[in-house]
Formats: C-alpha cells, sequence, structure tokens
C-alpha cells in the first residue's frame, strides 16, 4: 500500500536551508540563518552584529531587528507547513518583548503553525539566547495563504521538487 498523502515542504526542503530565506534580501543582508525545519516549524537565527544596534550605548539589538526576525520564522514555518509553494503574507504580527536581547548574543527563534485553514495559518513563535525560560520576546501571528498571484519564488520550489 502506497502513502498518497503530500508531504510537507519542512519535509522535503532537504538540506538546503537558506533557500527558505533566499529571496527575501533583508534577511540574507541582515545576517538571519535557517537553523532547522520541519514540518510546520521553523528555527532562524540573528547573530549579534555591532550595525544592527539600536542603541549604541547598551549595546543591545534593535528591536526592529527582533520584529524582523521573528516574522521571517513565522513565515518560513508557515512555508515549511504547506504542500506546494503559494504565496504568503503577514496578516497580523503580536509580540510581547519580555527583555532585551543579550549584547553580544545570537537571537534564536523558534516559530510553529498550531492551526491552519483554506487561507490563514496561526502561528506561534519564541525568540530567546538558548534559554526558553529566559525568553527575549513571545509572538502570535496570522499568515494569508495565496496572498497574491505573484510568481512563485522558483529557487524554493526546484529545490523542494529535487528532495520531493
Amino acid at each position: 500500500m502506497s502513502d498518497d498523502t503530500p508531504k510537507l515542504i519542512g519535509e522535503l526542503i532537504g538540506d538546503n536551508l537558506q533557500v527558505l530565506l533566499s529571496a527575501i534580501p533583508f534577511s540574507m543582508a541582515t545576517g538571519m540563518s535557517v537553523a532547522g525545519v520541519g514540518p510546520a516549524r521553523a528555527t532562524l537565527t540573528l547573530p549579534w552584529r555591532e550595525d544592527l544596534v539600536g542603541d549604541p550605548r547598551s549595546g543591545i539589538l534593535h528591536g526592529g531587528m527582533i520584529t524582523a526576525l521573528i516574522d521571517a520564522a513565522c513565515g518560513t514555518a508557515v512555508i515549511c507547513s504547506l504542500t506546494k509553494m503559494i504565496s504568503i503574507a503577514t496578516l497580523d504580527l503580536r509580540i510581547d518583548y519580555l527583555r532585551p536581547a543579550t549584547p553580544g548574543e545570537t537571537v534564536i527563534v523558534d516559530a510553529e503553525v498550531y492551526r491552519s485553514t483554506r487561507s490563514i495559518a496561526f502561528v506561534r513563535a519564541l525568540a530567546h539566547h538558548g534559554d526558553k525560560d529566559r525568553a527575549v520576546a513571545h509572538a502570535v501571528a496570522t499568515f494569508m495563504l495565496g496572498a497574491n498571484k505573484a510568481p512563485i519564488n522558483r529557487g524554493i520550489a526546484s529545490e523542494v521538487a529535487q528532495n520531493a
């Protein structure tokens, strides 16, 4: 008996994890990277860099960088929850900042899709430095699935097809 259940992109992506961010120049320019993926989940990292600091006196990463990393991680988790490449768009992103990011430390964001409908994905995420009990921020987000008719990033689509 064969299993004809479509595989999720998070199961098919293989070892070339960076392909998931390659279509987002801002993510690449800031040094974000994909540390891991799975079905409906993703872990992204952002190493501390001086040019990403919000207040040079404290050395703390700018809050906008944490926001961008959380949004990218949530979007990557949504992509990993799909069976085929479609466009997505952030509808809502709510972040509770719990403490400042520690200067000099890499920020890690773990995101997971906890519910999905035909048109909306619901995601939760946690930003931390490796200790989830001392999180930097907690977030919930919603994403529109099939957001527009723009061409799909062929790099990601071909990478997924090669691993299928």
